[in-house]
């Protein structure tokens, strides 16, 4: 039963990961369109660690600033959401715990877009502090860059 369940969750991950290739390769409409029957499937009570990757990806995909903003909220809810006891189950939690640098950042992002400038620097403190649980190497260069990015521009505004 447990392997039937984390063959299961694999399968969840995968398909996951077919629709970031597909984002990363350009086609954002068949992203979002995939992403969509996933977070579908996943419903409410899904699996916290799926839908915080899920959203966090379908936040990339949206057109409208307002639309990524509420997905990239779900990302973060969902991350919240992540028991200690599920997250001691799962071989991922480090990435887990080093996803909230990243979540912070883009919702500080999207705050800025949408012109709430005292929203995106509350996100961009929040992404700065928890910018410890990234590892050296890696993307955690790449976010700490980002927030480094950020924060500049938004100082030169």
């Amino acid at each position: 039963m447990v392997e039937q369940q984390e063959a299961s969750e694999d399968a969840v991950m995968t398909r996951i990961g077919q629709a970031v290739m597909l984002l990363h390769g350009g086609d954002r409409e068949e992203a979002r369109n995939r992403f969509g029957v996933l977070w579908s499937e996943l419903g409410a009570d899904g699996d916290a660690l799926h839908r915080c990757t899920l959203a966090h990806y379908m936040a990339d995909t949206q057109d409208d600033p307002g639309d990524e903003l509420a997905w990239d909220l779900r990302a973060l809810t969902a991350a919240e959401g992540l028991s200690e006891e599920r997250a001691a189950e799962h071989r991922d939690t480090l990435a887990v715990r080093a996803f909230y640098p990243s979540l912070h950042l883009n919702l500080a992002a999207d705050y800025l877009k949408l012109q709430r400038p005292d929203s995106a620097r509350l996100h961009l403190r929040r992404a700065r502090a928890a910018a410890d649980a990234l590892v050296d190497g890696g993307n955690g260069g790449g976010v700490r860059a980002a927030i480094d990015r950020l924060e500049l521009r938004m100082r030169q505004q």
